[in-house]
């Protein structure tokens, strides 16, 4: 049952699909335009007055097929505000959905907003193959952790030295044979295959020991990490460490709380799901308006930050013809939660 006292405030609209929102401490607003069909406009953006603004500048955000990628971005799927205060992006380098890497495309991204400048790109050609597609990440320490949703497998990588390596490949956890749904109806590709999207949500817990995962259509996996960053373990001693958290629907997005709590964007269902550390489900919204919640974010204040991108209405799920309906909205929900950064 959901918490019929919380109302969703609408904080933005734009004409353009985003998937991702961060706040800083002092109040800015970025968002991720994920330009999943290929279009050309702005990948990482800056809100102000409710207006987005190229960030961290135009330059950034004006690259065309055939150009070079260094100081571009080519497309973006994640954002977040690290525990370092930086800005930072995930450039998956695929021109759009489907398509493989440009060769040195795939980078993270990290911005100093004090700044406002780039001030460090990791490359990653040398932890990706042909069929990856890097999709999210978190930050524990000095270790960055990164999803794989096009070849399923995490990449663990050392912030220091940029140096990573995969695990998990091709397991089932980090691979998705659950067929995902939106507004009661399996998604398909153009050609009527099922969508799969392997993994791609990921949380760490906030004493740092545990990583969640998942594939977009569950379910939800922990792992210590101690393990995941023990290089002694073989992929089979590794895969023996993963325990079946919870059997969580189709998501958009995920957030976690300062005491463990899990957020879940359920997009079949329009609804936001809480998990506690104990593993119990509740409800906590269920509103039409909540067409595919994407990344989500929790601020400072104990807001939950829920993007809207209707991303199942693309034409590229709804045999070529779009069914989006604008504008599309950012919304935010008192749930009195303390903010955790990772």
């Amino acid at each position: 049952m959901s918490d019929s006292s919380l109302q969703l405030i609408k904080v933005a609209e734009s004409n353009d699909v985003w998937n991702g929102v961060t706040t800083s401490e002092d109040g800015r607003i970025f968002v991720c335009f994920p330009r999943i069909e290929g279009e050309a406009g702005m990948r990482i953006a800056e809100l102000k007055n409710g207006a987005a603004v190229p960030f961290p500048d135009a330059s950034w955000n004006g690259w065309k097929p055939g150009a070079r990628t260094a100081n571009r971005f080519v497309r973006t799927n994640s954002l977040r505000i690290g525990p370092d205060g930086n800005l930072w992006v995930v450039d998956t380098g695929t021109p759009k959905m489907g398509e493989k890497a440009l060769i040195g495309a795939a980078k993270l991204v990290a911005i100093d907003l004090h700044q406002n400048k780039v001030v460090r790109t990791i490359p990653l050609d040398a932890v990706t193959n042909e069929n990856s597609f890097i999709d999210d990440l978190r930050i524990s320490g000095e270790t960055i952790y990164l999803t794989d949703a096009g070849s399923p497998g995490l990449v663990i990588m050392d912030k220091n030295t940029g140096k990573g390596r995969r695990v998990l490949q091709n397991t089932p956890a980090t691979t998705d044979n659950i067929p995902m749904l939106a507004e009661g109806k399996v998604m398909k590709t153009p050609d009527g295959k099922e969508v799969l999207i392997h993994a791609d949500q990921l949380e760490i817990s906030p004493d740092g020991k545990y990583l969640f995962f998942q594939p977009a259509s569950g379910p939800l996996y922990r792992i210590a990490t101690a393990h995941l960053l023990n290089p002694k373990l073989s992929e089979t001693e590794l895969e023996t460490k993963v325990v079946k958290w919870f059997d969580t629907p189709t998501t958009g997005g995920t957030a976690i709380d300062a005491s463990g709590n899990i957020y879940i964007s359920d997009v079949n269902h329009s609804a936001i799901i809480r998990i506690t550390p104990k593993g119990k489900q509740e409800t906590i919204i269920q509103d039409k308006r909540l067409l595919w919640g994407d990344a989500l974010w929790i601020d400072k204040d104990g807001f939950l930050w829920i993007p809207v991108g209707q991303l199942n209405r693309l034409a590229t799920f709804q045999n070529q013809v779009s069914k989006i309906e604008l504008p599309l909205v950012i919304y935010k929900l008192a749930i009195g939660a303390k903010q955790f950064k990772s």
